[in-house]
């Protein structure tokens, strides 16, 4: 008889549950969300599971990637579909959440998700980094015009270049203003940097990494 196993990926610690081809409990754990533990306690249960299910998410695929690498039947379950099954759940914990896993996979009644490959979560990594750290550049750059302005000073239209002297030029003997221009225009350039370093590298992918990985 076949055996379905629903994994529940928390920060810290992963729930595990296994039913037979019946939907009959077989077993029950909570181990740590590490793959190195998860493949320790499939490889000792004395069971082969058929399927073993993961709600997709930024951990799992990390464990998915592991356990898939040392050939276990690991399936990532789209996070939309799961989450729609267990709506008529009176109460919510890892342990009933694992359990429904299991049994979505023992019907296979769920939507496989495709795990990206590392290359492919490295550049998406850069992406959302760097995209940050242009925001924030961003922020900061409103932030010092909207406090000048409340002194009737209007920076006007500048390029990256020519923002920090027009600044200094506008607060010019005025010192509260000088020390809060040089503090944010220091937090400013440091950003700036950083965003051009990773778009440096974004850069040095493309197109052969990027279009390799699929992105």
């Amino acid at each position: 008889m076949e055996h379905s196993a629903g994994i529940d990926v928390s920060l810290e610690s992963a729930s595990i549950c296994v039913v037979d081809g019946s939907g009959r409990l077989m077993c029950e754990a909570k181990v740590a969300s590490e793959p190195e533990v998860l493949i320790g306690w499939f490889g000792g249960l004395g069971i082969a599971a058929a399927r073993i299910g993961l709600e997709a998410g930024p951990l799992s695929q990390w464990l998915y990637a592991g356990m898939r690498a040392v050939g276990l039947p690991v399936e990532l379950a789209e996070t939309r579909h799961v989450r729609a099954a267990f709506k008529t759940m009176p109460v919510k914990t890892d342990r009933k959440d694992a359990r429904g896993i299991a049994q979505l996979m023992r019907l296979g009644r769920f939507r496989p998700v495709h795990c990206k490959s590392l290359p492919a979560q490295e550049v998406r990594a850069l992406l959302t980094a760097r995209k940050l750290l242009q925001s924030k550049n961003h922020d900061v750059e409103m932030s010092l015009r909207g406090v000048l302005r409340g002194f009737g000073l209007k920076v006007g239209p500048t390029t990256p270049r020519t923002f920090p002297n027009r600044i200094r030029e506008l607060v010019a003997g005025h010192a509260t203003l000088l020390m809060i221009s040089e503090a944010l225009l220091a937090a400013r350039g440091a950003l700036f940097e950083q965003w051009q370093k990773l778009e440096k590298r974004l850069r040095s992918l493309w197109p052969a990494r990027i279009t390799a990985s699929g992105c």
